[in-house]
């Protein structure tokens, strides 16, 4: 039985465009540094396509179609692993990128 991994690659953070566009709420509050509902090599180990408890929702929304694509069986050719996705979330000031594949279950921990 196949399962689904979502994998966080790497926050990212674009310091000038966040002080460019920034909010100053937006600045004085979660504005500086990468996105702070994620860390780097944290997993998401799915059965289904249902989005995870603990998953950012607009990250989610980003994603999905990725999402979708490999757990019915597709892939990038762009992308040196069959069933696999290399994504990332839109937000433009600070974007996380994620891998999603297809897992076998002996592969993942509970």
């Amino acid at each position: 039985m196949k399962k689904i991994k979502i994998t966080v690659v790497e926050r990212t953070f674009n310091k000038d465009i966040t002080e460019e566009f920034g909010s100053e709420e937006f600045l004085k509050g979660r504005g500086n540094g990468p996105c702070a509902c994620f860390e780097d090599g944290q997993e998401f180990v799915l059965e289904g396509i249902k989005m995870p408890d603990a998953f950012c929702p607009w990250a989610w929304a980003d994603i999905h179609r990725e999402i979708r694509t490999v757990a019915f069986g597709g892939g990038f050719p762009w992308v040196n692993q069959p069933n696999a996705a290399i994504t990332c979330c839109t937000d433009g000031m600070k974007p996380v990128v994620f891998c999603v594949e297809h897992v076998e279950v002996g592969d993942v921990e509970a």
